[in-house]
């Protein structure tokens, strides 16, 4: 079994490894450089689960590969037989990370 973190970043939980490529919502670092999570909520290794209050110093380092805007949703909302139609797009600001080590 290989080594796992849990990480919160963006509102949002990611279960990674060593080597994982990920997609997450934009965040102020530059593409090539190293970034520094903190907030981990869990992790797996040769010692076992870790929880809570035994990661107090916990984190995982990834580098920035890219910043990218993801495809294009729209919003679409009717009512029918009331002439109302409503036309949305949103594009998220994304940025593609490298996980290089999990501590």
């Amino acid at each position: 079994m290989s080594a796992y973190a849990v990480i919160e970043t963006g509102g949002k939980q990611y279960k990674v490894s060593e080597g994982d490529v990920l997609t997450i919502e934009r965040l102020d670092a530059e593409v090539g450089g190293e970034l520094t999570i903190d907030k981990v909520l869990a992790l797996s290794g040769d010692a076992g689960l870790a929880l809570g209050g035994d990661l107090a110093s916990a984190v995982v380092k990834a580098e920035v590969m890219e910043h990218f805007r993801g495809p294009k949703l729209i919003a679409f909302k009717k009512k029918r037989r009331k002439g109302y139609k409503r036309r949305m797009g949103h594009r998220q600001e994304l940025t593609k990370i490298k996980i290089k080590a999990l501590a």
